[in-house]
């Protein structure tokens, strides 16, 4: 059995939110409300599955700085088999933000001990990019795999904050349906967006765009989900898609 590959699709962040259970299709006309931060940022938190059992988190905080935005992002995961470690991730990025586009970024990543770093600013009207295979200039507005701007469902291209590469996605609205987010069924969008390492599924809702939910494949057929403990309190979410354009 070698977990030694799970495939952290984007990452995350740069994340994933999961889902953690999916009724039948369609709107909801009832919505109980979603257990949300309280606090000036807004956050989301995971526990983060591996075909249904528990491996870690990943924790999100954005804050407001003037204009910019600034995203802190940690992720912790650790496979055992046999009561034994067989796989173990850390990932802690930084983002700055600003009108939807990316301004710099500090990425460092320890997936099973290959130690991995991605690090890149705005030069002019260009974005220079450090990563273990090089250094490359990107053009214009560049956006990472940042599930929690709903811009990035309008993307083309996003940046993997894990591995540096620009990679082309394409984005499918597939239906509307109930998720539960801290054990409350909530009225969500179903996206898929299609990415290198293949398909994710991403859950909004329906209400004010908050980010709810991520499936993502891992090797060898298994599933990665993010179970959503808390997400932004409904003001902030609401303020965060205002600022979209």
């Amino acid at each position: 059995m070698s977990l030694k590959k799970i495939t952290v699709i984007g990452l995350l962040l740069g994340f994933v939110a999961s889902i953690v259970g999916i009724s039948s299709a369609g709107a909801v006309e009832e919505v109980p409300s979603v257990k949300r931060s309280e606090t000036a940022a807004a956050q989301w938190r995971f526990d983060v599955l591996l075909d249904g059992k528990p491996i870690g988190y990943h924790r999100f905080e954005l804050q407001h700085q003037g204009e910019q935005k600034v995203l802190t992002t940690e992720a912790s995961f650790d496979v055992k088999f046999l009561f034994v470690t067989a796989f173990r991730y850390r990932h802690e990025n930084t983002e700055v933000w600003n009108d939807n586009c990316l301004l710099s970024i500090d990425a460092s990543t320890n997936s099973n001990g290959k130690k991995l770093r991605v690090r890149g600013s705005v030069d002019d009207e260009s974005f220079n990019l450090q990563s273990e295979t090089g250094s490359a200039t990107l053009p214009g507005c560049v956006k990472t795999f940042a599930y929690w701007n709903p811009a990035v469902l309008e993307s083309a291209r996003l940046l993997n904050s894990q591995t540096g590469e620009y990679e082309e996605v394409a984005v499918t609205l597939e239906g509307t349906e109930q998720v539960a987010v801290d054990g409350a069924p909530v009225a969500a969008l179903r996206y898929r967006l299609s990415a290198q390492a293949g398909d994710i599924t991403l859950w909004y809702s329906q209400d004010d765009k908050t980010w709810l939910g991520l499936e993502a494949p891992a090797k060898g057929g298994r599933k990665i989900l993010y179970q959503a403990v808390v997400v932004p309190e409904r003001t902030l979410a609401e303020e965060l898609v205002a600022r979209r354009d």
